[in-house]
């Protein structure tokens, strides 16, 4: 491995290293060594000294695991046509990428969180907070993964991931992981041009097509004088294949003059009980926009001002197929429908047609010092806002559906959330000294709004009517932090630390129309919180460094977790899935890590244990007053986990030019108390953590014939893993299942000329038919070809 930047040795051990006056910690994959020259510091494992290039902003001095990726190996190793597949070969992480250009559902897991939980983790691009808090997971009509969006692959320069809630630094999200994207910001005149295109041949069921797209991207780079500027712009056109479906149950009723039908596939739920699947759903076709402007200007050698302007839009298509065919051929969408000689009865929503129209505009501003004295500070800004979000859905059948009729207006318009951080590093002994102290205050604000109106005319281009549901509120995060890295012995370095948080929510309210009785306003709420966190490490020998670290984090409920209601349903009028007196997750995490450097590569084998109470999930629990159960987002008593990790990053593996990287991790990870349920009280006591597989590997195997050709091999799985709380979901290989999966990818690059680059890949090469609720893309085919001036 190298960093992003000239480094003195072949690896930046995750302990510790210099960077600009700070300390950076990583473990990158494997890369070919740079030239040592004569003046470069000796090497000391847990100690990298980085001569150039953009500071992470992971914290400085954490003895924890780090890993990272620099923007060579990306562009070498991995077919990214989505800033998110940059994390795709890291150790115990997985992102629920369900095709290119997925701006919904690409929910990030890790060691112990899944891919419904994305408020466990936090992700960050040049410091600003690119995670969505308004909400966890898909609620409510929307979703609340990370706006990846906001960084295209071409900008990345380098990604480091920060795995649990060791550092004082970050909100209780972190207790996950922490992924810090870093982008290019030149020090010379520099353009960069790419295009791209991708394919892939998708049977399921009864579908059976090719769905693909394009990508093209552009950017230009300076820097004059104090001056410096960066300008990116990328549109991705994509088509991805069914994403849901419509299914039925077996019918038990005699057909008597109903539509006699064809084309129903038999099938089996995620319970193994036997159901039709009518049509595939859920098929975007998305034209995805994103433009980036950053500048700097250096006030003074030590003193630089940022200022990042960030645009993201897409219009998306949601089209639907149905399987059903009647006797002269044609589809059928509605209606009573015989299907082998049963009754069956089509809703006119069945196959559900809607468009999206999104603008979303991001701001950072940031002023820092960089002195390497005594004391250095920074104070930066965020603020992400839904410009425009509005989803326009059919409430009628197709084919009339698709030129309009009938349906609903969702409008989350003024949605957004801002973030303000003041933050010092104090050394009172210089930057060799032995105390490095961090702390800060940070301030995170968060709005929702969901206007959800019927349309009685045209839904395609009405504006809204009554109100069919409109929820939303606010919270409110402050946070003073402080923890200090203290070298006390020779080999020896401790850091301890605390954060100190008020959380706050408030203007919650659940409103369904005018003299609605289940129309409410919800009271403020107002906690405090500590947070204390420790990390130690010992440099036991001079090739081997040992680690442990302990924290506590505080996840608090979102906004959608605490006010967003749905529309009353069914018998009770009560029935909603939001709650406002909700308890925040409190997390213990400990992991304890031995490093060894083997020469030419750093092996790491970590064990790690996580002990949460009041886990928030959606399930049930009886209510004796209105006599039923209460389905709604809930606090599970507790929930544990122990693994172990096992990664390897090395260089010239058995003969030069050949480069591996891999990991393995296992994770047991139970619910142990828990008061709600699935079916019956108790039935979840003992079972699994939702999406969170016992086992799970990476591979990646990269050779460079010449400086010109790499070649890489690639390999991920995960084994078997549930999506309910009760584990009653047996059969993951279906629709709404959650399945194991062992996946290979290949790319081949070529460097054409100083200036042209060619690559080549396929992704999912042996065609592996895998669920995570969706089915995931099959076999991906993708070829690039890249400028650089």
């Amino acid at each position: 491995m190298k960093s992003s930047c000239a480094s003195h040795s072949r690896f930046a051990f995750p302990l510790s290293g210099v960077m600009s006056g700070m300390m950076l910690p990583v473990l990158a994959f494997a890369q070919p060594a740079p030239a040592v020259s004569a003046d470069s510091p000796a090497k000391s494992l847990g100690v990298v000294t980085v001569n150039s290039g953009q500071p992470t902003s992971l914290p400085t001095q954490i003895p924890t695991t780090i890993e990272g990726v620099t923007r060579e190996q990306i562009e070498q190793t991995i077919n990214a046509t989505d800033s998110e597949d940059a994390l795709k070969y890291f150790p115990s992480l997985l992102v629920r990428k369900r095709y290119i250009g997925d701006y919904n559902h690409a929910i990030l897991s890790s060691r112990a969180s899944g891919t419904g939980n994305s408020a466990r983790s936090m992700v960050y691009a040049d410091g600003i907070l690119l995670s969505n808090y308004l909400g966890n997971g898909i609620a409510n009509g929307t979703n609340y993964a990370p706006r990846w969006g906001l960084v295209t692959p071409e900008e990345i320069e380098r990604v480091d991931v920060l795995y649990g809630p060791f550092s004082a630094a970050y909100a209780g999200n972190s207790v996950g992981a922490v992924v810090d994207y870093v982008t290019r910001m030149p020090t010379k005149f520099e353009a960069h041009a790419k295009l791209s295109g991708f394919t892939q041949n998708f049977k399921l069921y009864g579908t059976d097509s090719s769905y693909g797209g394009s990508q093209a991207s552009a950017s230009l780079g300076n820097k004059n004088g104090d001056w410096s500027w960066f300008v990116n712009a990328n549109r991705t056109r994509s088509s991805g294949q069914p994403l849901t479906f419509a299914t039925t149950a077996l019918s038990t009723n005699n057909a008597a003059g109903q539509q006699v039908v064809t084309g129903a596939v038999p099938g089996l739920t995620t319970k193994n009980v036997p159901w039709l699947v009518l049509g595939g759903n859920t098929q975007y076709q998305t034209t995805q926009d994103h433009a980036k402007l950053k500048v700097a200007y250096d006030f003074s050698p030590t003193v630089r001002a940022s200022y990042t302007l960030g645009y993201w839009s897409t219009a998306t298509d949601n089209s639907s197929q149905s399987y059903l065919r009647n006797t002269a051929g044609a589809a059928v969408y509605s209606g009573p429908v015989s299907i082998d000689g049963k009754a069956y009865t089509l809703a006119p929503t069945l196959f559900g047609v809607s468009r999206e129209s999104l603008e979303h505009v991001m701001h950072g501003l940031s002023v820092k010092s960089n002195t390497r004295g005594v004391f250095d500070w920074e104070v930066a800004a965020s603020l992400y806002n839904y410009q425009k979000d509005q989803v326009r859905a059919s409430g009628t059948a197709q084919p009339a559906s698709l030129n309009g009729g009938a349906g609903t207006l969702q409008d989350q318009g003024g949605t957004g959330w801002n973030t303000l951080a003041f933050k010092g590093i104090w050394r009172p002994d210089g930057v060799q000294g032995a105390h490095i102290a961090d702390f800060g205050y940070q301030q995170d604000s968060y709005k929702l709004r969901i206007l959800k109106s019927n349309i009685a005319g045209n839904y395609l281009s009405d504006g809204p009517g009554t109100v069919a549901s409109d929820v939303g509120g606010r919270t409110q995060l402050r946070s003073i932090y402080g923890q200090d890295a203290w070298a006390f012995a020779p080999g020896w370095k401790t850091v301890l630390g605390a954060r100190l948080e008020n959380w706050r929510a408030s203007s919650g309210f659940t409103n369904f129309g005018a003299g609605n009785a289940n129309n409410t306003s919800y009271a403020s709420r107002s906690e405090n919180f500590v947070s204390p966190k420790a990390a130690l490490s010992y440099q036991w020998s001079s090739d081997t460094v040992l680690k442990a670290s302990t924290g506590r984090a505080v996840r608090f409920p979102t906004v959608g977790e605490l006010y967003g209601a749905t529309t009353p349903t069914g018998a009770n009028p009560v029935q909603f899935i939001n709650d406002p007196n909700l308890r925040p997750e409190k997390s213990w995490t400990t992991e304890l890590t031995a490093e060894k450097d083997l020469g030419n590569g750093l092996l790491r084998v970590t064990f790690f244990t996580e002990n949460t109470r009041d886990s928030l999930y959606s399930q049930q629990t009886f209510d004796p007053v209105a006599n039923t159960n209460i389905s709604r987002v809930q606090n599970v008593g507790r929930i544990q986990t122990n693994g172990l990790e096992v990664a390897y990053s090395g260089n010239d593996v058995f003969k030069k030019g050949l480069d591996f990287s891999g990991s393995v991790t296992y994770a047991d990870s139970r619910i142990r108390e828990n008061a709600g349920f699935v079916a019956t009280p108790g039935d979840t006591i003992g079972k699994y953590q939702p999406r969170v597989p016992v086992w799970r590997a990476t591979a990646l195997v990269s050779y460079r014939f010449d400086p010109a050709l790499t070649a890489t091999f690639g390999a991920r799985y995960s084994g078997n893993q549930f999506s309910s709380l009760d584990n009653s979901d047996v059969n993951g290989f279906t629709y709404m299942g959650t399945s194991k999966y062992f996946t290979t990818d290949v790319r081949v690059r070529y460097q054409v000329s100083r200036q042209w680059t060619a690559a080549l890949g396929i992704d999912n090469l042996n065609n592996y038919k895998f669920w995570n609720f969706h089915p995931y893309p099959q076999r991906t085919l993708v070829a690039e070809l890249k400028f650089d001036l």
